[in-house]
């Protein structure tokens, strides 16, 4: 019942097709005990000696036409049930991917790539095995026992019914107990085979690192120790599969047993004729199925009720932002970007990221973010794409606190280059297109030109459609980085963001890339973070972070007649340069 309320949802949007599928397969089961009368019938006429060409005849017709409408009702509903099963995947699978892009990064550091991988492959099958070929086991043993034991009841003889039928509650208990084991053991072999999801994901992504340190041996060792566990897991799950089989063939066993002794008896009696007796063997015979099929069923449901689990427990999981009730409409430009003794602490991390940041920019000017490694300059840039949530009141958008704002609305006025440049593994335009699939060619020229792209892709033999391979895998770091400037740039967002987006670069194509950013974002606000000082001395306003805090800030001239740290990185950046010429 807990199967069904949680996917009530599709349950109420099908129920059409399963009520035909569910009355086909009673009208099959139905049908199918027609036969069995019949053949008992036949033998009694041969043993009476009063058996006619003509009901020989009619009777193999009869037979042949069943079995022909028993085809067409079995494809029927086939068909529809296994129809509904291919279609639960289906929307499981893209409600899982639509839930994943409403996460905020929170969500992502409880839950490894490898158990989201586990939740669309593996689990979202095993439930739609239970919406399709578990409803098939038992609407069989339901619809498939109650025709069978009432005809059993009504033509033949209750006493020898219920006698074969003994054994049956001992298949109940056995079943109940291997159904509560197997649930158990195979939650434990999913998240077994999440971890060799993480593994697998890791090892081919960081294929280049692990040979170049001749670690391909450890990591093959490392790789065996979790495959063995998921198949040590997996063989744990089979052996409770497996015991299954055995059982109901001995069930059956006894239930032969029982019927052919004591109906032998009751023939001998002159209670049933022998034609009876056939035909009750034959109908106890057709009770096989829906006793395995009752076996099936509790191992698919165990199965697909801890797959439902496990996805609604993903499912269930909340962004760690949500737009309040009343959002704040801004217009289509931001007027200022203002941080009012702002401080942030990561929800993993002990220590603040930011102390007291505060500093205003008005739209059209560009900030410039430097400082040590770690100092906090690319946390200060994620504030502004909502990734976290802030204090409230410390900071500002157009003078509105951004809690206050549209988390989709910001996004809209942000392009944003991250230091971890993301390929997809298509063409250099798709790429480029990713934020504006309509796009013209003349848009995406142009934003190749301001990232300085335009030579690179001249000597690609492919151009513009060359794959670039998994994150880039075919590009420089330089050229990814370009890639992923001109993705920014072509959106033309009221905000660019810019975090360490030119460092592998050299220094011309930094001055070309950021002359062109100036010449065209006139009157748009621009953000930079940067260890390379000359990326930042054109901006109207430079924060210089240490351990998160404001150290310096100024324009660049003010900041060289302090003599701080930044005269310092300066003048040791313009001497290297002078040396490198």
């Amino acid at each position: 019942m807990s199967f069904v309320i949680r996917l009530q949802w599709f349950f109420k949007q099908r129920w059409g097709r399963y009520a035909i599928a569910i009355l086909f397969m009673a009208g099959v089961s139905l049908l199918s005990t027609i036969p069995p009368k019949m053949i008992g019938s036949t033998i009694d006429h041969i043993k009476n000696g009063n058996l006619t060409s003509e009901d020989l005849t009619q009777t193999v017709f009869i037979l042949v036409g069943l079995s022909l409408l028993l085809y067409v009702m079995t494809y029927i509903w086939l068909t529809t049930l296994f129809g509904n099963s291919a279609l639960i995947e289906r929307l499981l699978r893209g409600k899982l991917l639509a839930h994943l892009t409403k996460m905020t990064p929170g969500f992502f550091q409880r839950n490894s790539t490898g158990q989201l991988m586990a939740l669309a492959t593996n689990d979202v099958l095993a439930i739609g095995q239970t919406a399709g070929y578990g409803v098939m086991t038992i609407v069989n043993t339901l619809v498939g026992a109650s025709v069978v034991i009432t005809m059993m009841v009504t033509f033949i003889d209750y006493k020898l019914m219920l006698a074969a039928l003994i054994p049956l509650p001992f298949l109940a208990v056995v079943i109940n107990i291997l159904g509560k084991k197997i649930r158990t053991r195979f939650i434990a072999a999913q998240a077994a085979f999440g971890k060799m999801n993480d593994h697998a994901l890791e090892s081919i992504s960081g294929i280049r690192v692990i040979r170049s340190y001749v670690q391909e041996d450890h990591d093959l060792n490392a790789f065996d120790t979790v495959t063995s566990e998921v198949m040590n897991k997996n063989k744990k799950v089979s052996i409770l599969n497996a015991l299954f089989q055995p059982m109901i063939t001995l069930i059956v066993g006894i239930s032969f047993s029982i019927g052919i002794g004591y109906g032998s008896y009751l023939v001998i009696q002159g209670d049933i004729s022998l034609g009876q007796l056939i035909s009750f063997n034959i109908y106890l015979g057709m009770l096989i199925w829906p006793m395995i099929s009752f076996g099936e069923f509790i191992n698919v449901l165990q199965r697909g009720s801890a797959s439902v689990d496990r996805l609604d427990t993903s499912l269930s999981q909340k962004a760690d932002l949500e737009d309040v009730d009343a959002p704040v409409e801004l217009g289509d430009c931001v007027s200022s970007i203002e941080m009012k003794q702002l401080t942030f602490t990561y929800p993993t991390a002990n220590q603040p990221s930011l102390i007291d940041v505060s500093f205003r920019l008005e739209r059209g000017q560009t900030l410039g973010i430097v400082g040590r490694t770690g100092s906090g300059k690319s946390t200060l840039l994620k504030q502004l794409l909502r990734q976290y949530a802030v204090d409230p009141d410390t900071l500002f958008i157009a003078d509105v606190p951004i809690e206050q704002v549209r988390i989709e609305q910001m996004k809209s006025y942000i392009g944003y280059v991250p230091q971890e440049h993301m390929l997809l593994s298509k063409s250099i335009r798709d790429n480029i297109a990713l934020g504006k699939p309509d796009a013209t060619p003349e848009e995406i020229a142009k934003a190749i030109e301001m990232a300085s792209f335009t030579q690179d892709i001249a000597q690609m033999p492919e151009g513009l459609e060359t794959i670039v391979g998994e994150n880039g895998v075919m590009l420089s770091g330089g050229q990814k980085q370009r890639v992923a400037i001109a993705r920014a740039l072509l959106i033309d967002a009221e905000m660019l963001l810019l975090d360490d987006a030119l460092s592998a670069v050299d220094a011309r194509t930094e001055s070309r890339i950021l002359h062109q950013i100036r010449m065209e974002r006139a009157g748009r606000t621009t953000l930079i973070t940067t260890h390379r000082l000359s990326a930042v001395s054109h901006a109207n306003w430079i924060l210089v972070l240490d351990e998160g805090r404001i150290i310096e800030e100024g324009t660049h001239e003010e900041l060289m007649m302090l003599g701080g740290w930044y005269k310092e990185q300066w003048e040791r950046q313009q001497m290297e340069a002078s040396l490198e010429e």
